[in-house]
């Protein structure tokens, strides 16, 4: 069994986690409109070329464009309009040489022509009542064979993959889905996550508190973290600080479950009740119990047979960033996404002196505010277990493992909560 505080630090104990975590393999067929946010489990390839046709990129004319060539401001073209390409029909008409035809943005270009004029580069001769054809324009730019025209597939050709397996699908991914007519999309099932509290201490947050007693937070906290996430959280209720209870209570909650969180006692006897437990469970059982971060230190890292469990530590800070840090990437390895979604970081300048310790990453809450067009982190100094440092927060400060500190108007990276 790992020593306690022998810690890694985060990086490295998270990607021991994640090489310890199997994927998911059970999908489900969704009508496309409601997969957004999805993960797909194969590759969606196009059924059919995407323009299907030639297309018009702008507002112009169809024309030949060896018919335009030496066309300019001083001796502009001129062509004959015989005809209007309709909206949503096929355009039907032929041109001859010097012919031309008037059309929209995403209409059909004739067989005949090869190139559009856009309508800026025209000017009408005569009469302006454009329901009237043939009439006369003259063409000031020359166009090439091909200019303004989208040509069949030059989105994307029969065949080609247009969303690779493991990709967490977005509002433009669903739009280029249904552009296709793929109606229904396979989706990796969403995993579920048990959520254990522990403690002799714990009751629920609908009880009356008595002397030394706290109300179950971190089961909701995490529970909503697992919902942002894309998975379902389970929340199991609260085991007293017995071995046999917590036990039977692990079990369970791993059978019916692809993730397990435990939000430990305060205690080093909870702590330690908990690795035991998570050793018995089965194999590779913990591996590691202990992260070189503040807050968050004693959190527990295990998995049994490709399943991840985290022991988080009881106070609410440090359960929450623990499992940002841990739960969150265990449970897009679960989706099998094929690249690691970017965590949801930036970058400000921090409005206060903020003092660390090297060896140990550390986050620290903060407020923003923008001051000159900048983005300032006002940094929430608190003890880790006051779920309110939290609530007033905006953001985390992160101090690099190695740094000695920050200083006033350093710029320092912060992920927003």
């Amino acid at each position: 069994m790992p020593e306690f505080f022998n810690v890694l630090p985060p990086d490295e104990a998270r990607k021991l986690l994640l090489e310890n975590i199997t994927a998911i393999t059970e999908v489900e067929l969704l009508p496309t409109v409601d997969a957004l946010d999805r993960v797909t489990r194969e590759s969606i390839r196009a059924p059919q070329p995407l323009p299907g046709f030639r297309r018009s990129s702008m507002d112009g004319y169809a024309v030949r464009a060896a018919d335009t060539h030496g066309a300019g401001e001083n001796l502009p073209a001129f062509l004959q309009v015989t005809s209007e390409v309709p909206m949503g029909k096929p355009a039907a008409m032929s041109l001859n040489v010097g012919q031309a035809a008037l059309i929209h943005t995403g209409g059909m270009v004739p067989d005949s022509a090869d190139a559009v004029v856009q309508l800026e580069h025209t000017q009408r001769i005569g009469s302006r009542d454009t329901d009237r054809f043939p009439f006369e324009i003259e063409v000031f730019r020359a166009v090439a064979a091909g200019q303004n025209v989208i040509q069949i597939g030059e989105d994307i050709d029969q065949g080609d993959v247009l969303i690779s397996g493991g990709r967490l699908l977005r509002p433009q991914d669903i739009g280029g889905l249904l552009a296709l007519g793929i109606t229904r999309v396979a989706v990796v099932r969403r995993p579920i996550v048990a959520i254990l509290a522990t403690g002799d201490e714990v009751v629920p947050p609908d009880a009356s508190m008595g002397p030394g007693q706290i109300r179950d937070i971190n089961s909701y906290t995490v529970a909503g973290q697992v919902v942002r996430a894309g998975a379902i959280p389970e929340i199991m209720g609260i085991v007293s600080d017995n071995l046999d209870a917590l036990r039977e209570a692990t079990r369970e909650g791993l059978r019916r479950s692809d993730m397990l969180v435990i939000s430990a006692g305060s205690s080093v006897s909870a702590r330690d009740m908990t690795v035991r437990v998570v050793e018995e469970l089965g194999q590779p059982g913990v591996l590691l119990h202990g992260v070189a971060t503040r807050p968050g230190k004693p959190t527990i890292v295990g998995a049994v047979d490709g399943k991840p469990i985290l022991g988080l530590p009881g106070n609410p800070v440090s359960a929450m960033v623990q499992f940002d840090m841990f739960g969150i990437p265990a449970i897009f390895r679960l989706l099998g996404q094929s690249k690691m979604p970017a965590r949801n970081w930036s970058i400000a300048y921090l409005g206060q002196n903020v003092a660390s310790e090297t060896g140990r990453e550390d986050y620290v809450p903060a407020r923003l505010d923008e001051r000159d067009g900048l983005l300032v982190a006002m940094p929430i100094f608190g003890k880790s277990n006051l779920i309110n440092t939290l609530v007033q927060a905006d953001c985390l400060i992160k101090v690099p493992l190695n740094k000695g500190g920050l200083m006033r108007g350093d710029p320092v990276e912060i992920l927003f909560l």
